[in-house]
């Protein structure tokens, strides 16, 4: 059995927008085994996971952005991120106001 192959960030270019359901949120804590605790938007902080199919592709930092995507149930508490945003994208966000200023 091999190694996964761990992909560059350079498939990071695409531009994810939040969806319906979907929350932008700033990583606070890195936790370990991909839980990570995150601010998000809406004032709440989650306790979040990083989905399966991006385990290998992206790497999480503190103070990092992701788009997070809530449960269905324990919403208020638990959720997956979706995508993290690099510096540019991030910029991008804060000037079409998908994210707030002082974020």
């Amino acid at each position: 059995m091999g190694k996964r192959k761990v992909l560059s960030e350079a498939e990071l270019k695409e531009l994810v927008l939040p969806e319906a359901g979907e929350i932008l949120g700033r990583v606070i804590k890195l936790l370990g085994s991909d839980h990570i605790l995150v601010k998000c938007v809406d004032g709440k902080t989650r306790l979040c996971r990083i989905r399966g199919k991006l385990k290998r592709k992206i790497w999480v930092r503190d103070n990092d952005v992701v788009l997070t995507a809530p449960w269905d149930f324990k919403s208020d508490e638990k959720a997956d991120i979706v995508w993290r945003y690099t510096l540019a994208q991030v910029d991008w966000l804060k000037n079409n106001k998908y994210l707030p200023e002082d974020f």
